[in-house]
């Protein structure tokens, strides 16, 4: 009877402490939570932090460390991340200015390969933010977020009081020709205090960023020739060369303090941008100016992608499952791209988003314009455009070209000549 009791007390101790390894257990596994890193720049910090709450309902386990740094500091940090193989987070978002970048530096997961498969989702996107994403060798380095269908805003005020129509404005000659209308003295000491645009420079891009033929990159065509002495450059530079001899832009950079000033004060009568843009002028760039603007199609039915984010997880991550979680919840989910958009402005790339009525109503900072569903049906037209590894080379050495076409008066076709050769003793290299 002693053993028999021993026997139990022995069976009910060890049923006592299996007990409690199990509640420890359990215990560990209810609070056991993986933590992953999201490096983001304004305003997707905004977004991140308004999806929080959705992703912890659907993902209780996994928690999210949001590093907000400004647009540049975000990039250049990441870029010393990839290159140094440590320091990245686990989930980071990347400008298209960037993508081309990062894609040939490498340091970014091909979600194209399993476990992620991110080719199953291809069609759920606006083509050409896929094949922005993508490059030719058919990686995925990223996942669509958000698109930047170009527009043209223009000060409704501005044009008004140049006794002008911006509707009469469809052709790349007929907007020269409307600026030096609309570029004045209104104050009466000789020189012009409004003018067409804030940058000659702003023009040329979105020419030759415009109407890119299918299968094509901005700077190479699908064979992988240089592409930058063609009509598309050529009209682009020679247009962007007219409205800066003609005095008719202020020579004011982008997101410069000047710029900003531009747009408070009505010193510029119109602006080439994203659809984006509008979200920045109403939150913080002028709020003031509400009712102000409006929104057209870019002249000669030219449609170009202006910008667009994009999430993707660098190789060096150690928390690949979770992040991909988190980049598929973000991006393919209609109900979170619509919250997003809600929050920022930032024109969804999920097609399926763009189907939602809010896309039909007035936009009170545009006057009550309907200008979503312009914006839409454009993003609808700009074709598919593929990663080149020249891309970056090319991009700064076009620049410099256009630089000194409208600072130094350079030939455009010379300019142009010499930027091909460079691009391609470059590449090679």
């Amino acid at each position: 009877m002693a053993i028999l009791r021993r026997s139990r007390g022995l069976r009910n101790l060890g049923t006592g402490i299996l007990s409690v390894v199990l509640v420890l257990a359990l215990g560990a596994g209810a609070s056991a939570k993986t933590t992953i890193t999201v490096g983001v720049f304004p305003d997707l910090d905004s977004v991140i932090k308004a999806v929080i709450p959705e992703f912890n309902k659907a993902y209780p386990d996994i928690e999210i460390k949001l590093q907000a740094l400004g647009y540049a500091d975000h990039h250049n940090a990441l870029l010393t991340a990839l290159a140094t193989g440590s320091g990245a987070p686990d989930v980071v978002a990347v400008e298209i200015g960037y993508l081309g970048r990062f894609a040939v530096q490498g340091g970014l997961t091909d979600l194209s390969k399993p476990p992620f498969s991110g080719g199953q989702y291809r069609d759920l996107f606006v083509p050409y933010a896929w094949g922005q994403a993508t490059t030719a060798d058919g990686r995925i380095v990223a996942m669509p977020a958000d698109i930047g269908p170009g527009t043209m805003f223009y000060r409704r005020d501005v044009v008004q009081a140049a006794g002008l129509d911006i509707n009469t404005v469809n052709t790349w000659d007929e907007l020269v020709a409307f600026g030096r209308k609309v570029t004045r003295d209104t104050n009466g000491d000789g020189k012009p205090d409004v003018f067409l645009i804030a940058a000659a420079s702003t023009i040329a891009d979105a020419m030759y960023r415009g109407n890119i033929p299918e299968g094509e990159g901005v700077y190479f065509d699908a064979r992988g020739r240089t592409v930058v002495e063609s009509p598309r450059f050529v009209k682009a530079f020679t247009v962007a060369q007219q409205v800066r001899r003609a005095g008719l832009d202020a020579r004011i950079g982008s997101w410069s303090n000047e710029w900003y000033e531009a747009f408070k004060r009505g010193t510029v009568a119109v602006e080439l941008s994203g659809a984006w843009l509008a979200g920045h002028l109403q939150n913080w760039m002028a709020p003031d100016t509400a009712g102000k603007w409006g929104a057209r199609d870019l002249p000669e039915n030219m449609y170009v992608s202006w910008g667009g984010s994009f999430y993707a997880i660098p190789e060096q991550s150690k928390n690949k499952a979770d992040a991909w979680k988190l980049v598929q919840f973000l991006t393919t989910r209609r109900d979170i791209q619509l919250l997003a958009f809600r929050t920022t402005n930032a024109f969804p790339a999920l097609r399926a988003a763009l189907d939602d009525p809010t896309f039909d109503e007035p936009v009170p900072f545009l006057g009550g314009q309907k200008a979503r569903r312009m914006w839409a049906e454009a993003a609808s037209k700009v074709h598919a455009s593929v990663i080149h590894p020249g891309d970056p080379v090319a991009q700064e050495i076009v620049t410099s070209a256009l630089t000194q076409v409208l600072e130094e008066g350079k030939d455009v076709k010379q300019a142009l000549a010499e930027a091909k050769q460079l691009i391609e003793r470059r590449v090679r290299r």
